[in-house]
This record gives structure tokens, C-alpha cells and sequence, in this order.
């Protein structure tokens, strides 16, 4: 019995057969909408994908950066030790970075032969790679011309 004076009440206020404002401007709303997705996704794409790839050459940056940081690391402390030479320090450097899929860098020892340094003298270990070789990215767009540098300096260990 409730249940229909609830309907008879709403029979009342909404006679059938007649159109309401309401639904006549969603109707022509809807119309006017097609294809508004694909004007968004054309202005928000381009934005959407300069981040994407953006994230993708820093994060490579970061980790190549990292990469040749320990590459010279590793390489110092080759070098400090006696008896050894460039080639040794080039040799576990190339190594470190052979491991992780990193080509063309430069590796540059000082003193050149570090058997020549005395006790507590420095050993520079330099590491550079131009960021073009070790991109991911076909072309890289915010570091193309960069060149990733590391360098560490040890003193000299020895046994008198």
C-alpha cells in the first residue's frame, strides 16, 4: 500500500511524455562531447611522455654516475698498494665497469706509474664517460652533451 502512493506521488510530479530541461541539456551536452578525449589525451601526451623519458635519462644519469664512482674506487685502491701499475688500476677499473655495461670511458691515473708515489703521496683515480655512450635513449634530450666524470683520491700504502 505504501509502495503506491510512493509511485502515485511520483506519476504526479513527473507526467510522462514530456521532456524536463534537465534531461534535454544532457542529451545535447553528450553530443557536443564526442571526441573530447582524444584533444585531452593530445595535450596531456606530450606532457605525460616528456616525464616519462625524463625520469628514464636521470635515472640512467644517477646510476652510471654511481657506476663509475665505485669503477673509481675499486681502481684507487689498486693503486695505492705495492707493485702496482696504471695498467693494474686501469685493469680492475675496466673490469668494474665491463660488469655493469659501461663502454668508452677514459680512465686517467696520477701519478702515471703509481709505484713512482712515496708514502702518503695522493693517487688519483679519474673516470669520464660522455653520457651519449651510455644512454638508453636513443637521443637523449636533457644530457645529451654531458660527460659523467668520477675521480677518487687514496693515499699511497706501502710496506717499509
Amino acid at each position: 500500500m505504501i509502495a503506491n502512493l510512493i509511485h502515485r506521488r511520483r506519476v504526479d510530479r513527473c507526467p510522462q511524455g514530456r521532456d524536463f530541461g534537465l534531461e534535454k541539456m544532457y542529451r545535447s551536452c553528450r553530443k557536443n562531447r564526442q571526441g573530447a578525449a582524444v584533444v585531452e589525451f593530445a595535450v596531456v601526451a606530450p606532457v605525460f611522455f616528456l616525464l616519462i623519458f625524463g625520469m628514464i635519462e636521470y635515472g640512467r644519469m644517477v646510476m652510471v654516475q654511481q657506476v663509475i664512482t665505485n669503477a673509481s674506487r675499486e681502481g684507487a685502491r689498486v693503486g695505492i698498494l705495492d707493485g702496482s701499475s696504471a695498467s693494474d688500476v686501469s685493469t680492475t677499473a675496466n673490469g668494474y665497469l665491463t660488469s655493469s655495461s659501461i663502454s668508452g670511458a677514459t680512465i686517467t691515473v696520477d701519478p702515471a706509474d703509481p709505484a713512482t708515489a712515496g708514502v702518503g703521496d695522493p693517487v688519483t683515480v679519474t673516470i669520464s664517460v660522455p653520457f651519449n655512450q651510455v644512454s638508453w635513449l636513443p637521443a637523449p634530450m636533457f644530457l645529451g652533451g654531458q660527460t659523467l666524470s668520477a675521480t677518487t683520491v687514496m693515499r699511497r700504502e706501502t710496506t717499509q
